[in-house]
């Protein structure tokens, strides 16, 4: 995710200071890791310089008085433009388990293990999620459903691999 967009599309309905973002970001996201004011502040530095952000004088707040930034007409642009292009999909034809998995077979460990082991910790994945969209809200059962699609497409490739290790270890064996 990219921590400057988000933070430049959260400025588009009102202008706001570094606290305010950080807040909203955990809130809206269910960040499992928040962001650190730190990055906060050093991102809105890069948006200021960049001329995607301006500084708008101060609100008072509890503590010091905090600086306030408002979007550009540069920073609406930018939101637009990256709102509206497609994320290429993850990449997953150079595989850290298949690596593994052809490593087993070559060195004449057990494949089976391997993917026995990794299908214990997408299952133990799958019920952290679960119990998590259970005892959540839209968004944590929004972004809950994405893991579990993903982790069901790679319980789905375990088995079929599974299945096909006598021929994958003949294969490596060549």
């Amino acid at each position: 995710m990219s921590v400057s967009r988000t933070l430049l599309a959260l400025l588009e309905s009102t202008p706001r200071h570094g606290y305010d973002l950080k807040r909203a970001h955990d809130d809206l996201f269910r960040a499992d890791r928040p962001l650190a004011y730190g990055q906060v502040y050093a991102t809105l530095a890069r948006l200021l310089k960049n001329g995607l952000v301006t500084a708008e004088g101060t609100a008072a707040g509890e503590g010091p008085d905090r600086k306030l930034y408002a979007i550009t007409d540069a920073g609406v642009s930018d939101i637009d433009a990256w709102l509206t292009s497609p994320e290429k999909p993850s990449e997953y034809l150079q595989n850290t388990l298949y690596t593994k998995v052809v490593l087993a077979l070559l060195s004449d460990r057990n494949a089976d293990q391997v993917l026995d082991a990794q299908r214990r910790e997408h299952l133990t994945a799958m019920r952290q999620y679960t119990r998590r969209k259970e005892s959540g809200d839209l968004a944590d059962q929004l972004i809950c459903d994405h893991a579990l699609f993903h982790l069901e497409a790679d319980l789905r490739w375990l088995d079929l691999t599974a299945a096909r290790l006598a021929e994958l270890r003949e294969q490596v064996a060549r």
